[in-house]
């Protein structure tokens, strides 16, 4: 595992003068509290990086496609101040930019959509979306990208099928993007869309988040997400692993629960604290002995229960590492742009703006733990007023109210 120091560089766009520019159902999925060193990366330098120009009127059809630009109305007061930082911050050189990776490092949210991960998967989904025609387009242009029929699994199964990693990461990622489809025709969703000013996904959902975003395009992401799948479950093959969340204990106990029962096995099948999801909900991944350990000591730490995870292998650990290179082969070859709005990183909590860091933490995001509790802890106490759940299950719904019962929080499927 690895430890993650960020380096932040001043922004300096530089850009043409030619060109304008214009701004039990867990995802099992997690990683150590910000604070922790035990998962951690050195990131490299960022490198130069060309900034694209957006366009308003792209759509989803169109291999450049942004959610976050197709047929919207800019949102000229929060645009205008991001140009302004951006101005503030940046001096005209030459044809291209570097990016101050801090750039969202002040974000106030107001209004967040959330996107969920694995686990949220459920025979079914996908079927709402047929009803709205740039929805059902998402599946067709899926269909044709994956070369199989994904809407029918979603919609119809069998169960087994849908829940395989391979097959469960693109229809999450494709169905949570349907939903944005559906808010968007529905009376007063394209107001709520554009009043979105910070975005996170919950481990796969990140990659939602950033296609959201503008980070990338619907076809790019789905790549990303197909190969994401494959990468990981050849990597699950490789080992016997596991996940299995612990309920009713802090972040503490879990690990030290964890310490007692690594005593007991050798290092193949050591456990560690994978997914930071709520208070009294993580998940631990590990070895299968490492894993059966955990379950046998639980009750001795006052757990009120164990839940053994239906995933391939013991995601967000270094049991992952064999698909790291393979997504940062797939990453190195994918266009990335700066996100329009913050989106949360589930290695560190934080917004990323350069896009070479966010091609690093992507790849280190599979060996990393989640750390979803700290990012919606961090939302709520800057004041976020208002969040929407996009996609399949109601699971961070669940992880918000559990964290703020006062907080207001609206489901989307599709």
């Amino acid at each position: 595992m690895h430890s993650l120091r960020l380096h932040h560089h001043p922004l300096i766009l530089r850009t043409p003068s030619s060109s304008s520019s214009s701004s039990s159902r867990l995802a099992a999925l997690s990683l150590s509290t910000m604070a922790t060193s035990s998962s951690s990366l050195t990131l490299p330098s960022i490198s130069l990086q060309k900034l694209p120009s957006f366009n308003a009127s792209h759509s989803f059809k169109s291999s450049n496609s942004s959610f976050w630009f197709r047929n919207v109305t800019l949102r000229s007061a929060r645009d205008r101040n991001l140009d302004r930082s951006r101005v503030f911050m940046s001096a005209s050189v030459g044809s291209q930019a570097i990016v101050d990776d801090a750039l969202f490092s002040d974000y106030k949210p107001s209004s967040a959509f959330l996107f969920p991960g694995q686990g949220a998967q459920v025979v079914g989904m996908g079927k709402e979306a047929q009803n709205v025609p740039a929805a059902a387009d998402l599946y067709k242009n899926a269909n044709d990208l994956l070369g199989f029929d994904l809407l029918d699994i979603c919609v119809n199964g069998p169960k087994e099928k849908l829940d395989s990693t391979v097959i469960s990461q693109p229809a999450i990622y494709v169905t949570s993007l349907a939903a944005v489809e559906l808010l968007r025709a529905r009376d007063g969703g394209q107001q709520i869309i554009d009043s979105v000013d910070v975005t996170c996904g919950l481990s796969l959902g990140e990659y939602t988040a950033l296609a959201f975003a503008g980070a990338f395009s619907f076809e790019d992401g789905l790549k990303l997400v197909k190969l994401r799948g494959e990468a990981m479950q050849e990597a699950a093959n490789a080992a016997k692993s596991a996940m299995v969340s612990v309920i009713g204990l802090d972040s503490e106990k879990v690990q030290q629960l964890c310490d007692a029962a690594n005593q007991e096995v050798d290092e193949a099948n050591k456990v560690q604290i994978a997914n930071y999801l709520c208070p009294g909900n993580y998940a631990v991944s590990g070895g299968v002995k490492g894993v059966e350990a955990v379950e046998a000591k639980a009750k001795s730490f006052k757990a009120r229960m164990t839940v053994r995870l239906a995933v391939a292998g013991a995601f967000h650990t270094s049991f992952m590492e064999p698909a790291v290179s393979r997504l940062e082969a797939a990453l190195a070859a994918t266009e990335i742009r700066t996100p329009k709005i913050p989106v949360i990183s589930n290695v560190d909590a934080q917004p990323h703006a350069d896009p070479d860091t966010i091609k690093k933490i992507l790849a280190c995001q599979v060996t990393s733990p989640v750390q979803w509790e700290t990012t919606v802890k961090t939302l709520l106490t800057k004041g976020l007023k208002k969040s929407y759940e996009l996609g399949p299950g109601k699971v961070i719904a669940g992880i918000v109210k559990r964290m703020d019962r006062s907080a207001d929080i609206e489901n989307i499927g599709a």
